[in-house]
């Protein structure tokens, strides 16, 4: 069986999957003596890599591919406009804002002086 190549995510979801279940006491696939198990200190992680690049997991990743479809492509017809057109348009816009719109002054300090007086003398 060739062997099998893995994105760096599926790696990292096979070796914490595998670590988990060393962590959990299943079964080394692979004997370990105690110098190696003392080199890596016993780290569950260590061991599943040990054993991913083993090619000992028995485990398969299935990478489904997109379904095929026959048939010719079909572009999207978008409509064009002119300059003219665009500019006409622009026009009826800001037009329809005038109408519709409301003219907002510019608050000075002034003013806002003059309304905190009134909220204040309307507390009282």
């Amino acid at each position: 069986m060739p062997k099998q190549e893995f994105t760096k995510y599926e790696k990292a979801r096979i070796l914490g999957a595998r670590a988990l279940q060393i962590a959990m006491n299943a079964p080394l696939l692979i004997k370990f003596n105690q110098e190696d198990l003392e080199k890596i200190k016993f780290d569950a992680l260590k061991m599943a890599e040990v054993e991913l690049n083993s090619d000992i997991l028995p485990i398969s990743i299935k990478k489904p591919f997109p379904k095929k479809r026959e048939g010719e492509l079909k572009r999207i017809k978008e409509k064009k406009f002119s300059d003219k057109k665009i500019e006409e348009r622009e026009i009826e816009e800001e037009g329809d804002i005038t109408k519709e719109g409301e003219i907002m002054e510019l608050a000075t300090p002034v003013d806002e002086q003059e309304e905190i007086a009134e909220e204040e003398g309307g507390k009282d």
